[in-house]
């Protein structure tokens, strides 16, 4: 049985620092426009951990002088991983001997298989969890064991510490010999996602627009299933999807020729484009075999290779993007062309890909996107505005989740979702903020500040995490 949310907040409390957020609902390429830096600022929490008040601390209404202030250097909305396996929570580091799938073969599907036991299940969901409460981690798409054991301690211990999460359980009706531990027949895969959902989505609030634990459908990906199980999923999801519930998989990850991902996929399907899998054209020549798995609360991690006929139908269905650039450099992955894929119109969240990934913080996670757009051969390259950092891994994570209108920025009458930074407790990041050279012109200067925030900072300086206007709390190993 699910464990009760944390309670809210108890008393009006006001957090004074130098905050930093996207304020409104901008669109990706007009994010610098909407930027909200406050030197010396004011957040201030309601009863109900919602943000009351936001603006300079010079400024702070009358009603509000008498509670409690709490001080930090700098303020900062929670990031969002859109992308992260729980069952890979160990597997960071891990030597593969290749890129994707012979990554998977040799490190991934003998880790997660591991994963049936409850006693490991159990350790692993709280160390997970530690791990994103130390990394600012409030909010995260999960890609899920494909054991229901693992996934109830998942997420018992997500409501436990006061976080949010949406997961499902990762699904393989096919695969190589090294997965056939983690796989089910057809029928099996959806009476355990289905259970998933009755048992776990929303528990909480039985709200999908308030939840903090939400559920989504999940296959590995398209080579993981198979044309009847996407039929499946799709009639399973056209009615689970009036309940929120969400779709979540990989997508043109590996583009290697010949014998990779998309040509594997291309493949044993006959389709056109790798995209066509998920909306519902899983016969030979993208012929129509089933329901859509697009929509507004449907992501896809990766989308490194795709074609402009697919992110146009990601941008029209509302699907975004968690892109995961720590992750590609590890299994030479390539690099997802940032401004051709924002152009657009789809929406591109960050994901640490843990553990291809290995950067728990999705702030550096952030870094790697700046050094990897900037890279882009020729005219593609591009050094991405700190503002746009911020908003992938916070506001563009809500926005990939659908949760938009709960958190993400600071602006008054969301969630109290956020992160108290405090820069002695990383001596670099002090260093780097007090003392690094910053331009004479004032709007200039706070751009630096913003990016050398996210990209100078380290867990040890992440003095707080709140969610819904309470600290997260750790569990114990």
């Amino acid at each position: 049985m699910a464990e009760p949310a944390m309670a809210a907040a108890h008393e009006l409390r006001v957090f004074r620092a130098h905050v930093f957020h996207i304020a409104g609902a901008p669109a990706q390429t007009d994010v610098a426009s909407h930027l909200v830096s406050l030197p010396d600022g004011a957040l201030v929490v309601d009863a109900e951990g919602m943000i009351a008040w936001i603006g300079p601390w010079d400024s702070l209404p009358a009603d509000y002088a008498d509670a409690p202030v709490t001080r930090a250097d700098y303020l900062l909305p929670g990031f969002v991983d859109a992308h992260v396996h729980f069952p890979q929570s160990y597997a960071t580091a891990a030597h593969g001997g290749g890129q994707l799938l012979e990554w998977l073969d040799h490190c991934i599907f003998p880790t997660e298989s591991r994963f049936a036991d409850p006693d490991f299940a159990d350790r692993a969901a709280r160390y997970f969890t530690r791990r994103r409460i130390a990394a600012g981690t409030t909010a995260a798409m999960v890609f899920g064991s494909a054991f229901p054991v693992a996934q109830d301690a998942l997420y018992r211990q997500t409501l436990a510490a006061g976080l949010r999460v949406v997961s499902g359980r990762g699904v393989q009706t096919v695969g190589p010999p090294a997965a056939s531990s983690l796989l089910t027949s057809e029928e099996k895969a959806i009476e355990l996602v289905a259970d998933e959902i009755d048992r776990w989505h929303a528990v909480d609030t039985g709200d999908p627009c308030s939840a903090l634990v939400q559920v989504a459908i999940v296959p590995r990906f398209s080579l993981s299933v198979t044309q009847r199980t996407l039929a499946a999923m799709g009639e399973l999801y056209e009615e689970a999807q009036l309940h929120g519930v969400y779709f979540h998989s990989h997508l043109n990850e590996n583009n290697r020729k010949g014998d990779g991902e998309i040509a594997a996929v291309l493949g044993s399907y006959g389709v056109e484009a790798y995209l066509d899998t998920y909306d519902g054209r899983f016969l030979p020549g993208s012929r129509m075999g089933g329901r859509s798995l697009l929509g507004r609360r449907s992501s896809l991690a990766h989308a490194v290779h795709c074609q402009p006929r697919e992110l146009a139908r990601m941008a029209e269905t509302g699907t975004s993007i968690a892109h995961c650039p720590t992750s590609q450099l590890f299994l030479g992955s390539g690099t997802m062309p940032w401004r051709a894929t924002v152009e657009t119109g789809v929406n591109v969240a960050l994901g640490s890909d843990i553990g291809a990934g290995d950067e728990w913080l999705i702030s550096r996670v952030a870094g790697d996107a700046y050094k990897v757009h900037i890279s882009e051969f020729g005219d593609a390259g591009t050094a991405l505005h700190p503002a746009e950092l911020l908003f992938a891994a916070t506001l563009a994570g809500a926005r990939a989740l659908d949760m938009e209108h709960a958190f993400g920025n600071l602006d008054a009458g969301k969630d109290a979702d956020f992160l108290l930074i405090d820069t002695s407790r990383w001596e670099p990041l002090e260093g780097m903020l007090s003392m690094g050279i910053r331009s004479d012109d004032e709007e200039q200067a706070t751009l630096e500040e913003l990016f050398t925030l996210l990209v100078g900072l380290r867990q040890p300086a992440i003095a707080g995490v709140f969610v819904q206007g309470r600290q997260a709390v750790a569990p114990e190993l």
